[in-house]
């Protein structure tokens, strides 16, 4: 298909029929493999040479193709990782949790003495010490850190969060397992509000060292107040502990210079009661009724019927 010039004097620009823009619109929603083109992904003047290659269109530029596509928003250059929901009862068990954050449970309202806490381990928490000293900013200079670095070992960090209240349990061990585990939760149950609690909900992934159905007996048989709440398969962003272990990230550990893990284990315990001092609860926005929307959008879409002529 090919395109006509339209314009006035000497402004001279091609005018691409709309059919045309559509098959290069439809040609960017593709993958590349399904064209049999090695690419993983396109970029616009790619796009615009596969169009011609494929008698789309007699010339194209990718300035052109770019503004089309722009029109739309697409941006097939782009990219992200996520993990499709797998869990069988993905829905059911992301409800109990999302409800729990508005403070509901089976229908009902939490009590005045009913806690939720949010748990997790940061893992491999590596402590770098830089071979030269990091240069703090000054004007006109960002700080620098040094590339190269001596590994001084890696730790764990396991942290609670009290979901209402912004209170902030943690401990810093050799690495995770059911052991360190069951230290946290003896840190958080062995005081008062939760020890003397109704229930303590106890928000969890399916970690190895609190998976499962005999996690649970474990954790009851040592706190008979615990209600452990585990959320489905690949769904840690559902769990606050991990808006918390983010800002520690961000915060405590980029740009890593740590001369011992002592030093790194201290950084992060000052910065978690720092942190307390002003925290306060996180504003949770994302409830059912948006899960809902979201699993329904991920929902395979039927094919379209044909109508007969």
């Amino acid at each position: 298909m090919t395109a006509s010039k339209i314009g006035q004097g000497g402004d001279v620009r091609l005018f691409f029929p709309p059919l045309v823009e559509v098959e290069v619109k439809a040609l960017a929603c593709s993958l590349p493999r399904e064209n049999g083109v090695p690419l993983s992904r396109f970029s616009s003047s790619e796009i615009a040479s596969e169009a011609v290659n494929r008698g789309i269109v007699a010339q194209v530029s990718g300035v052109t193709v770019w503004r089309w596509l722009s029109e739309d928003a697409i941006r097939p250059w782009n990219h992200r990782s996520w993990i499709f929901p797998r869990d069988p009862d993905f829905q059911e068990k992301a409800e109990r949790v999302l409800d729990l954050y508005q403070g509901i449970w089976e229908g009902e309202e939490l009590g005045d003495d009913d806690y939720v806490i949010s748990a997790d381990e940061k893992t491999s928490i590596q402590a770098r010490s830089r071979k030269h000293g990091v240069i703090p900013p000054g004007p006109g200079e960002i700080m620098r850190v040094e590339h190269e670095y001596e590994r001084k070992g890696a730790l764990a960090y396991l942290a609670a969060l009290d979901v209402r209240r912004a209170k902030i349990f943690g401990r810093c061990e050799a690495k995770s397992g059911i052991k360190p585990f069951d230290r946290l939760v003896e840190q958080v149950m062995s005081q008062e509000l939760y020890h003397s609690a109704r229930r303590v909900f106890w928000i969890i992934d399916n970690g190895s060292s609190h998976r499962g159905e005999r996690s649970i007996r474990r954790l009851q048989e040592a706190w008979p107040n615990i209600v452990p709440v585990h959320l489905p398969v690949h769904a840690s962003w559902l769990n606050q502990i991990e808006v918390y272990f983010s800002i520690v990230q961000r915060k405590v550990l980029t740009p890593n210079d740590f001369c011992s893990l002592e030093s790194t284990a201290d950084r992060i315990l000052q910065f978690q009661e720092r942190y307390e001092e002003m925290a306060e609860p996180f504003e949770w926005k994302f409830t059912r009724h948006d899960l809902a929307r979201l699993l329904a959008k991920l929902s395979p879409k039927p094919l379209p019927t044909t109508l007969a002529a």
